[in-house]
């Protein structure tokens, strides 16, 4: 039997083919055919490369940390978390400059802290003291890992209620760059972490604890950088500069011994004026009180 090609359907019906019509259904007339309108595309979401390209670059310098850890290479280790640190400092600012801030990289940012400043300082100081006091010793890089867990989700869920002159708590960072100090400046000094094994489960701990107490840190959110200063001041940030290039280890450890006590400085402080010492804002602080 001879077959015959079918005739091509041409004009905009041609985009909207008939179904099979089902039983007692009739066909709809050509003119609501072509008058119904496309499927809109959706359309296809993306992310920012470049601030995510920083904390990609932080998320790597925390494994990087862990690797070294493992292979003994303590002072590379340390090394890293500072890396992590500047990253960590410079994707949120490249953000909001650049105007890319999402979702997604607030939530990336989160976990790739969780990383470089949570798990990454708990196994390299594990490894390089903590891991010869036995169950002791992984429980208190174990407090320390879940006291930067509770830190991160706090911050996140308190972003909106929290004074923004002060962080809630001993910041991640902070603490991660205190554990690696003293693990950096140890290590300059040719002090194996076997013979400070007591000194680096106390740092542990009080890091880990003070992450998720209520004492209050001073953020210098509120420090206008585009204000003019005087001459000074510029020269005293050079030489803040130089002292860190002379001797690094030293410096950046001094400096963070410092800030990780300021908290309960103003804590206590604050406790002796009769101010609230809690900084979760319920109301706005009267003049007498700030």
């Amino acid at each position: 039997m001879a077959t015959f090609p079918r005739r091509k359907v041409r004009g905009k019906s041609a985009q909207f083919p008939r179904n099979r019509l089902a039983k007692n259904q009739l066909p709809l007339p050509q003119d609501e055919i072509d008058a119904a309108p496309l499927r809109p595309t959706l359309r296809r979401r993306g992310i920012y490369l470049l601030p995510n390209a920083f904390t990609t670059a932080a998320l790597f310098c925390g494994f990087y940390a862990i690797v070294m850890a493992m292979q003994s290479r303590f002072e590379y280790a340390a090394i890293a978390i500072f890396a992590a640190m500047i990253l960590d400092g410079i994707d949120g600012r490249v953000a909001r400059l650049t105007n890319t801030q999402s979702e997604f990289g607030a939530q990336y940012d989160s976990l790739s802290d969780m990383v470089s400043f949570g798990a990454a300082p708990a196994l390299v100081m594990h490894e390089w003291a903590l891991k010869g006091l036995g169950k002791l010793g992984w429980l208190a890089a174990f407090v320390y890992c879940t006291g930067a867990a509770l830190r991160l989700a706090r911050f996140n869920t308190n972003i909106g209620v929290v004074d923004k002159r002060y962080f809630q708590g001993l910041p991640s960072p902070s603490a991660a760059a205190l554990v690696a100090g003293l693990i950096w400046l140890m290590h300059d000094l040719e002090v194996p972490g076997a013979s400070l094994t007591w000194v680096a489960w106390g740092v542990t701990l009080y890091a880990g604890l003070t992450m998720v107490t209520n004492v209050p840190f001073y953020s210098f959110k509120d420090v206008n950088y585009r204000k003019s200063v005087p001459f000074i001041v510029v020269f005293v940030v050079a030489l803040f500069f130089v002292a860190i290039a002379y001797n690094p280890p030293k410096v950046l450890f001094g400096i963070f011994v410092l800030y990780a006590v300021s908290g309960y400085v103003i804590f206590f402080w604050r406790l002796a004026k009769g101010k609230p010492v809690s900084i979760v804002q319920t109301k706005p602080e009267t003049p007498e009180e700030k």
